[in-house]
């Protein structure tokens, strides 16, 4: 990124957007100076400018929630930044996952969008383990017992799909699509993985 090309306001600072790499989601709005977008690109992680404290702000230098910059964009005019990331925890100080988690209007979730947020919770549960997270529980079950519950839920879909009952199908899907989230979180996969294979079998042949 050409810095010369942001056009920081009257204080020194540009805004900046966080968005999950992965899912799209706005995490965080945050401000940067020059020396936090200079220390950004060249350490690869989440650098701001804190107003409060007047001075940098390295995402996660005391809670340990850093944020991997895989992206950094400009916008069309120049006064906005975008990190795109990759967040080891939550980006919010009260430990929601974003800090826009207070809906003022509820909007229908897209597919991609759902899949997305509910694997990034099932990873956040494999990574810290919680007492009473049904994840948790399944994780310390062994792949075995994920597996024999893919099975089940399998069986419930094709039960309500035979019984023609479409509020059925639509619960025991659910149930079946999550647990295969479980495998691939597992497995070290990841929804994309799976995107890039389905697209690859199905895109339209060029030419």
């Amino acid at each position: 990124m050409n810095l010369e090309a942001v056009r920081f306001d009257e204080g020194g600072l540009v805004p900046v957007v966080v968005q999950d790499a992965r899912t799209g989601e706005v995490l965080t709005l945050a401000y940067a100076n020059r020396e936090a977008l200079e220390e950004t690109l060249r350490s690869g992680r989440s650098v701001f400018y804190s107003r409060s404290r007047q001075a940098l702000w390295r995402k996660g230098e005391t809670s340990g929630n850093v944020q991997e910059v895989v992206e950094v964009l400009l916008d069309c005019d120049g006064d906005a930044v975008v990190y795109r990331v990759l967040p080891k925890g939550p980006a919010c100080h009260t430990g929601e996952r974003t800090c826009f988690h207070r809906p003022l209007l509820e909007g229908r979730k897209d597919l991609g969008f759902v899949v997305g947020q509910v694997y990034a919770t099932i990873g956040e549960r494999l990574k810290t383990l919680p007492e009473h997270s049904y994840v948790a529980r399944l994780h310390r079950a062994g792949l075995d017992r994920i597996l024999k519950k893919i099975g089940e839920e399998a069986g419930e879909v094709i039960l309500a799909a035979k019984n023609g009952d479409p509020k059925e199908v639509r619960h025991e899907a659910a149930d079946l699509l999550f647990h295969l989230l479980l495998v691939l979180a597992e497995l070290g996969l990841t929804p994309e993985d799976l995107a890039e294979t389905l697209w690859a079998r199905h895109r339209p042949e060029e030419g």
